[in-house]
């Protein structure tokens, strides 16, 4: 695995040598190109303006900031320069939280962290195990590719994940979802046998299998294609509406019966005493 970034992890006077290592596998990603399809010749991107129709060359392009419809302020790459922020290299934690205050919408991009170097690995262990038993994470910012960008480091198994944060304001505001702000009275009986059913499907995250049915699907027809093969449809069938009272008792039946039986610890005959 390559480093993708170096730099140092920074809180208070110590300072850590880290490297940063992407935490997602992009050949599990399957990716297509544009074809034409009377002699499968791949498409090029072709750049034309919708206003007047006319092609354009890279140095026709600008880029454009919409203040009103149909009006947009010219950003020359010059006037980016001037607020490119400097890479430090250097990862600032401004405080360390509780995990649990962090909002899980506020996640982005996963990253490792390792050690760079074998003298760096005994601050970073350091660090990991005391964020691990104090159950804290570490905020802070970091400049990556000329922005600068909010970043939570926590520990993770032996070492420390970094994740992009979104800015709270990019965020939108849950109660502008249609109908959730009045929430719809809530029947006691259901709700006994919903965390019932809830209760009876509890398990490890760990033991759910997760697994990306659709690209394995689509490696399929792909695979399928090559070969010449012709590729079968497989739909789903419609599945009637049910009563939901009648829907939580079913469900939870068929949990119970899909639980593992409990083995009963049996001891070991006792010995009789000899007869006197």
């Amino acid at each position: 695995m390559r480093p993708i970034w170096k730099g140092h992890i920074r809180f208070s006077l110590v300072t850590i040598p880290i490297r940063l290592y992407s935490a997602i596998e992009p050949s599990e990603t399957i990716k297509f190109n544009q074809v034409h399809r009377n002699c499968n010749g791949p498409v090029g991107y072709d750049k034309r303006c919708k206003k007047c129709h006319q092609a354009l060359q890279a140095e026709d392009i600008v880029k454009g900031y919409p203040y009103e419809p149909d009006r947009f302020v010219i950003i020359e790459p010059g006037d980016l320069e001037k607020v490119r922020l400097k890479s430090t290299r250097v990862i600032d934690i401004e405080g360390f939280v509780d995990g649990a205050e962090i909002d899980p919408v506020l996640y982005e991009s996963p990253y490792f962290i390792g050690p760079d170097g074998t003298v760096a690995a005994r601050t970073y262990s350091l660090l990991c195990e005391a964020m691990k038993e104090g159950g804290k994470a570490g905020v802070g910012k970091v400049v990556l590719r000329d922005r600068e960008d909010p970043v939570v480091i926590a520990p993770r198994g032996d070492g420390l994940v970094l994740y992009k944060l979104r800015y709270p304001n990019e965020v939108r505001s849950f109660g502008d979802v249609p109908e959730t702000a009045s929430r719809a009275p809530v029947d006691r009986e259901q709700l006994k046998l919903a965390r019932s059913l809830l209760d009876s499907m509890t398990t490890r995250f760990a033991q759910i299998p997760l697994k990306d049915s659709y690209r394995d699907a689509v490696r399929e027809i792909i695979e399928a294609k090559v070969r010449g093969k012709e590729v079968v449809e497989v739909g789903e069938e419609p599945r009637p509406v049910v009563d939901i009272m009648k829907a939580l008792k079913q469900s939870i039946e068929e949990a119970k019966s899909k639980r593992q039986p409990m083995i009963r610890a049996e001891g070991k005959p006792a010995r009789r005493r000899k007869q006197a």
